[in-house]
């Protein structure tokens, strides 16, 4: 099963979660794909994204996690033992959301959103200072995200597999491209669009 983590603010309804799950369903494998609506809290992020991989055997679940759900699912592979693709992953997550504190526009919904303090604090609580088995990570990494420095996530993931893309963006909007190798490091062999 592929449990997919969003990143802040984002949704289920991402264009990487899209594009990976209409993957799946084309290896007729539409059902081992799962992305919960991840809260604004990162508490209560945390609390769905491990209740939603209580539903498989951790042999078998690969989470692949965007920007903040990278971060998340670092965390979540340290404790479960099982493999991660960390797509630009956000490395300290508590620095950079510092300067979205208060109300901010969820991008899916247009709703607006309350970014509390303590989600600061909660955020670091979930910090994973070094990874324990290099090989159960897959690292894809762009040298153009605009948000993230991808030297800071190549020296946090030393040893991992690692795809460093020269140039995309923050979003990967070139994500298809990368698709396969992905799918392949998640034990799946789905065919091309």
């Amino acid at each position: 099963m592929i449990l997919y983590l969003h990143g802040f603010l984002s949704s289920p309804a991402s264009a990487k979660a899209r594009q990976l799950h209409a993957a799946m369903a084309r290896a007729g494998r539409a059902g081992d794909f799962l992305c919960p609506q991840l809260p604004v809290s990162p508490r209560s992020a945390a609390e769905v994204a491990l209740a939603s991989a209580q539903l498989e055997d951790p042999g078998r679940l690969v989470l692949v996690g965007s920007s903040l759900g990278g971060y998340y699912a670092t965390w979540m592979a340290e404790r479960l033992g099982c493999r991660a693709v960390l797509l630009n992953p956000a490395i300290r997550p508590y620095e950079h959301l510092r300067a979205r504190v208060g109300m901010q526009t969820d991008y899916a919904s247009g709703r607006a959103v309350q970014i509390r303090p303590e989600y600061l604090d909660e955020l670091r609580a979930l910090e994973t200072r070094s990874i324990t088995q290099p090989e159960r990570y897959l690292l894809v990494a762009a040298t153009g995200d605009e948000l993230l420095d991808y030297r800071e996530m190549l020296a946090r993931y030393p040893g991992c597999a690692t795809r460093l893309i020269e140039g995309s963006d923050h979003a990967l909007s070139d994500f298809e491209r990368y698709l396969p190798e992905v799918l392949r490091f998640c034990g799946l062999d789905v065919p091309a669009p």
